[in-house]
């Protein structure tokens, strides 16, 4: 019992410590100012067609769709200059310009959009998002209802393959751990502890202004995670939402955009979030908690299948598994997947291994989207 304290501490955990954002409200807002969307666009082929459209079919009254083209080779520009406006009062392409020197790509793209932004609001959505019909209306009711500078999203993520559903829940799972009561964190002004879904980011324009917009965070590759500490560390109010019916993203779609997607930020977004003193010992002590908690015990349970003799070994190690397989069954259903897939978190969890070792190993080496970058340190908020 005493050896398999840890991961029934785990389960209390979740069911006791974990809160999840209150949903959007599903009421209209009093009020209806412009809206200026900027989505940020490199080489998105195979998803851009599907959030302009989503974005363009809004029954909110008044906004604007700016899609910054950032120097794709696969038409991702051409096909939005294809499409018509729907209820947009207009639908641009901006032409990237060239990254400057200590600007990251996507910050980069989000800035040249918001130099274009007429709105009294500005959201910063990403290509690989579909957006409900009424998912504007009811984001700017839940900001004009929280009184936020800054409304963040959860929505639902879309896993289509045997890969996402097998790995997306072991990095979310994780995330949940860190970041699991958000709402609580940004009202007591904790801001190591809070965190933005860059996905889906509505400002209001003049506290993005204030806050320096997209040049306070150009060289961070958790941009988002930095706003909202941005925010938080300034006096101002942050609002995190959930939002799973109208909002939707499939960030990747296969194993090898798994591994490269998450390793550009998993470890880097971790050291964001701890006091510079303890950086040095959040990779090695992931490692070994990843390692301890979800690899040894089946490594373990089969050792004593393969060898009998070892009673008490087959005992610990056989309801650690399970305990581990039941947390994971009720996540994965809880993310969208089929739960079976939570009996397979053993892969799934050496598959997350690697993306961490990955992480660790590259340090500060970050590739992405065709560019290659050496970031600086995760910086304090300024």
């Amino acid at each position: 019992l005493l050896l398999t304290m840890p991961w029934l501490g785990l389960l209390g955990f979740l069911l006791l410590r974990v809160r999840l954002p209150r949903s959007l409200p599903p009421v209209r807002p009093a009020r209806a100012p412009l809206v200026s969307v900027v989505v940020p666009a490199r080489n998105e082929a195979v998803n851009i067609e599907a959030c302009v459209e989503s974005l363009t079919r809004s029954t909110y009254p008044m906004f604007d769709v700016l899609v910054v083209d950032d120097r794709s080779d696969d038409g991702t520009g051409d096909l939005v200059r294809a499409m018509d406006r729907g209820r947009a009062r207009r639908l641009e392409v901006i032409g990237g310009e060239a990254l400057p020197s200590g600007w990251l790509g996507k910050p980069w793209a989000c800035w040249q959009g918001a130099r274009a932004a007429e709105g009294e609001l500005i959201l910063f959505t990403d290509a690989d998002t579909v957006h409900g019909v009424d998912l504007l209306e009811r984001a700017v009711a839940g900001l004009e209802d929280s009184g936020a500078d800054l409304l963040t999203l959860s929505g639902r993520q879309l896993m289509g393959s045997f890969w996402e559903r097998l790995v997306q829940p072991q990095i979310f799972f994780n995330m949940l751990l860190r970041f699991h009561d958000v709402e609580r964190a940004a009202a007591r002004g904790r801001w190591r502890s809070v965190i933005a879904n860059g996905q889906f980011m509505l400002f209001r324009h003049e506290a993005y202004r204030e806050l320096g917009g997209h040049e306070a965070v150009k060289g961070e590759v958790v941009e988002d995670l930095a706003f909202a500490q941005l925010v938080v560390r300034r006096g101002l109010s942050l609002a995190v939402r959930m939002a799973e019916s109208s909002f939707s993203t499939r960030m990747y779609r296969s194993l090898g955009e798994l591994v490269s997607g998450w390793s550009k930020n998993i470890l880097l977004g971790g050291l964001q979030t701890m006091p510079p003193l303890l950086r040095p010992m959040v990779a090695p002590a992931s490692a070994v908690a990843g390692a301890g908690l979800w690899l040894l015990p089946p490594v373990a349970l089969a050792w004593s299948l393969l060898a009998p003799g070892g009673d008490a070994l087959l005992v610990w190690s056989a309801t650690t598994v399970w305990l581990s397989a039941a947390m994971w069954a009720m996540f994965t259903a809880r993310m969208g997947a089929p739960a079976v897939y939570g009996l397979l978190y053993p892969l799934g969890a050496a598959v997350g291994m690697v993306i961490f070792l990955r992480a660790w190993i590259r340090g500060r080496r970050v590739e992405w989207k065709g560019r290659a970058y050496v970031v600086r340190p995760p910086a304090e908020v300024r």
